[in-house]
């Protein structure tokens, strides 16, 4: 599904990932855990269209990533949850969870929107609540909700257990269980795969950007 082969990025005049390749097979968890500054959000920013890959292959299911456009991604169908939320304040939970469909108009949002309450029903609880009066790990859950909703072939989370009380952070793991269980394809970074490491069916290990076991 994900297939990234020997790209390099740089911000700036820095590298920061060096021929990295990794592949997602579809209905597979991965991990890609590495230490913070290790290349994690660089890679999935990279992958996001966020940033340029110099070199290097990116495909998608056959598509070419690295000449589409950033927001292309939603529309084939992966979604992103980056380790610092990104919530629009003047928002609600809700209205945040459904920002993406505004523009890819995805068939079936009001299904996808209820089968992500399902998986997540703390999330229907406060879903009419502005992003700004929710706690931090309320706002991780709305992110990765939002995630969800576009992600409908991928999801990548970026550490998303980090900065978040312990009942949370086990909540979320609970969560991708969930998803590991209904074949949903996923990769994760985390600084260690402590937590998740029974659930991934391959680890990608990536320090000073580069992959050093896979």
């Amino acid at each position: 599904m994900l297939n990234v082969q020997g790209i390099d990025v740089n911000i700036g005049a820095t590298p920061i990932l060096r021929g990295v390749s990794l592949e997602v097979p579809s209905g597979t968890m991965c991990g890609l855990i590495g230490r913070n500054g290790a290349g994690k959000t660089t890679f999935m920013r990279a992958v996001m269209g966020a940033l340029e890959a110099k070199t290097g292959g990116m495909e998608f299911n056959g598509e070419n990533l690295r000449e589409a456009p950033a927001h292309r991604r939603a529309h084939v169908g992966i979604g992103f949850m980056p380790e610092d939320r990104r919530l629009v304040p003047q928002l609600t939970a809700e209205e945040n969870i459904l920002l993406p469909t505004w523009t890819t108009r995805i068939e079936g949002a009001e299904e996808r929107l209820a089968w992500i309450y399902k998986l997540m029903p703390e999330v229907e609880e406060f879903r009419n609540r502005g992003a700004t009066e929710l706690s931090g790990g309320q706002q991780k859950f709305v992110a990765f909700a939002r995630a969800l909703m576009v992600g409908t072939k991928l999801l990548m989370l970026d550490e998303p257990s980090e900065g978040i009380a312990p009942v949370f952070a086990q909540r979320m793991v609970e969560i991708m269980a969930n998803l590991k269980e209904e074949g949903e394809s996923v990769l994760v970074a985390e600084s260690n795969d402590k937590h998740i490491k029974d659930l991934l069916d391959r680890t990608f290990v990536i320090e000073r950007g580069s992959i050093i076991n896979a």
